[in-house]
């Protein structure tokens, strides 16, 4: 934005105003979300690593500061960086208020009793292996949780806050609680202790956080009025609101005609033979993830969807050469969308990343190790981090720690309970790297921790109680990566990043997430014993649930060993990763990122590979021809799809407040 005004004077430190303002909206929206997502299936507030609700909320409060400056010239309200600082704690909220955490929660704590029955056996095997504290034994509370209270939908939600049977939940989320919170804090000593590599060694690009950041750029340069008058900014949010504006009318009033925004065309591709792998192929189109791809580095966008393209090809190949292998062969399996033996490379791939990750940073962990253990000062190369990185290694240590120790009381075995802990926390690096270099506002594993194990050491490593409470504590934090806040919290170290201080901003995170938690659950049980699970269309939320608790039965029960193919399919993995790693460490003409192949099995890529496309054949066209100068017009467009995008999500949003039929704007 080459056009601004004159620069006024912004304030060199975050003020307690903009700490206060992000938690009282991260808050807010924690106590909305479940209604909004849930009784009136509106468009989500949150969903994904760019979510709707923190952005519409960035877009209006740039809008106000701006004018508030331009009719007081002399006051500051807000700076574009305490806006920024604002957004990111809205973001660490809209993810814990739903499926990062609140969504599955009740219903994980109380599945065993309340889907009990005769046949399946929940009660006698479940009860004797789990502490009477760690989920509710109330089965009247439990049946009120799922009918509702005979007249709470006649009550006011005081009224049905003084109706809940808290004494049946105090022990059981005070727990959850110590587990939960015990994972955020070693979540912010762990992006403590690598944010210098990421952020300053490594140059990490964070596309997500582009659009955000020129918006903090433009009200600190008094130029929000320019950047709106931007035409192929405007051009970019017109095709958003024009077809989200029809569509979005087209339900409310069938006779208007929608343009479709998914394509089946699984139908023009064979079951068997060489394409046989692209059978179920939808075709999705979101603005705001083209505009994504777009802003995201050429190599990354073409590994993502060509990698997907691969992974679909290779179901082909096996079948041409006359390879089948049954799904009997993956033995007992956590994964959300894991359905095939080929989909276990990624249990070798992510293993092989997390040690490149590990082999990058080797000059950063080896000084950090030294200065823990006083054989070498503190670096005075600037501060990165929020407090000293000392307190991070040791903070990560006594974390881990803590965290084997809470299972260990909840019946698991030593051993057991040190190796899920280091799976859990390996798998969220992983993915963070994937989501915050690759610029994927929506990330889904394929293969869940537990199965990493269950390959590598076999299912005996999860007899008794071992493997209940692991699959148990595995549902609540560490499977469903869709709104996982460790990505979040990356970004918001880089957006704290030369701001100051560093422990006022700390200190908001860490009340952000206390708040958020609270208020997630709490608006989640108000929900739920208002109108009664039955009646909330929670059918996601209780079949996930129930798939856990059916493996963990078969795993106490009937342990099923783990096939053959199993292993040769993760050594594969293993050896692709360590062959694209290298090229791509070693040879700079190499145009292959290894994190494609991460999410090649992904049922994000099913949704976003179009999209990843689009964006870059749009960014290689651009740079082929127009060079920069191109591109940096171009990619106003494009951030315009997703300011349009998301600017019509919570339209609709507020509209479906208001009616019992709403339009979804982003993929949920």
């Amino acid at each position: 934005m080459t056009e601004s005004a004159t620069p006024r004077a912004i304030p060199p430190i975050i003020r307690i105003r903009a700490i206060l303002l992000g938690l009282i909206l991260a808050t807010g929206i924690c106590a909305v979300t479940p209604l909004n997502n849930i009784y009136f299936q509106a468009t989500p507030l949150g969903g994904g690593h760019f979510p709707l609700a923190p952005f519409f909320f960035l877009i209006i409060l740039s809008i106000l500061v701006s004018l508030f400056h331009w009719f007081f010239k002399r006051w500051t309200l807000l700076s574009g960086s305490e806006l920024l600082v604002v957004w990111i704690q809205m973001v660490i909220g809209s993810g814990i208020a739903y499926t990062g955490l609140a969504r599955t929660f009740l219903i994980n704590m109380t599945a065993p009793l309340h889907f009990a029955t005769v046949g399946n056996q929940w009660q006698e095997t479940f009860q004797p292996l789990l502490p009477d504290s760690l989920l509710p034994t109330d089965i009247e509370a439990i049946e009120l949780l799922y009918n509702g209270l005979p007249t709470g939908r006649d009550m006011s939600w005081s009224e049905v806050n003084a109706a809940i049977p808290w004494q049946a939940w105090s022990m059981p989320l005070m727990r959850w609680g110590l587990f939960i919170l015990l994972c955020y804090l070693v979540m912010l000593f762990l992006v403590n202790l690598i944010s210098r590599q990421w952020i300053l060694n490594e140059r990490l690009n964070f596309p997500l956080l582009k659009v955000p950041q020129l918006l903090g750029y433009a009200v600190d340069q008094g130029g929000v009025g320019v950047l709106l008058k931007n035409r192929f900014l405007l051009i970019g949010i017109s095709v958003p609101v024009c077809l989200h504006l029809l569509n979005g009318l087209s339900v409310y009033y069938p006779s208007i005609p929608q343009i479709p925004t998914l394509v089946l065309a699984g139908n023009y591709f064979p079951k068997e033979g060489l394409l046989s792998g692209f059978y179920k192929l939808k075709i999705y189109f979101y603005p705001a993830f083209i505009g994504f791809a777009f802003l995201a580095s050429r190599q990354i966008s073409f590994s993502f969807w060509f990698f997907f393209l691969i992974g679909g090809l290779l179901y082909g190949i096996l079948n041409m050469l006359g390879y089948s292998f049954p799904v009997s062969e993956l033995g007992i399996t956590f994964g959300p969308t894991l359905a095939r033996p080929e989909e276990m490379q990624m249990i070798g791939a992510y293993g092989i990343f997390f040690l490149f990750l590990v082999w990058l940073a080797r000059h950063h962990l080896l000084d950090v190790g030294k200065q823990s253990f006083l054989m070498q000062r503190q670096t005075s190369g600037g501060q990165v981090e929020w407090f000293d990185v000392r307190i991070s290694f040791w903070g990560v240590l006594i974390g881990f720690l803590v965290l084997i120790l809470w299972l260990i009381w909840q019946g698991m075995a030593p051993i057991t309970a040190g190796l899920l802990i280091c799976a859990f926390f390996m798998i969220s690096l992983v993915a963070a790297r994937i989501i915050c270099q690759g610029g994927l506002a929506y990330f889904t594993l394929t293969a869940a921790p537990t199965d990493g194990l269950i390959a590598l050491f076999g299912a005996k490593l999860f007899s008794g109680a071992s493997g209940l409470v692991a699959a148990i504590s595995q549902k609540v934090l560490f499977v469903d990566l869709r709104e996982s806040l460790l990505p979040s919290l990356v970004h918001s170290k880089k957006i704290h990043h030369a701001k100051h201080p560093t422990m006022i901003l700390f200190s908001g995170l860490v009340l952000t997430l206390i708040f958020s938690v609270f208020a997630s659950v709490l608006a989640m049980m108000l929900l739920c014993y208002r109108y009664g699970i039955r009646e909330l269309g929670l059918e996601w939320a209780n079949r996930s649930t129930l798939t856990v608790y059916e493996n963990a039965y078969r795993l106490i029960v009937n342990p099923t060993p783990t096939g053959d193919s199993v292993y040769m399919f993760a050594a594969v993995g293993a050896i692709v990763m360590f062959v694209l790693v290298f090229c791509y460490h070693r040879l700079y003409w190499w145009p292959i990122h290894p994190i494609g192949y991460l999410t090649a099995y992904s049922s994000a890529m099913r949704i976003l590979w179009v999209s990843f496309f689009i964006g870059w054949f749009c960014n290689a066209i651009c740079m082929k021809y127009g060079g920069v100068s191109l591109f940096r017009k171009m990619q106003f467009f494009f951030i315009g799809l997703i300011i349009g995008d998301m600017l019509m999500g919570g339209i609709w949003a507020i509209v479906g407040e208001f009616s019992f039929t709403s339009y979804m704007v982003l993929p949920d």
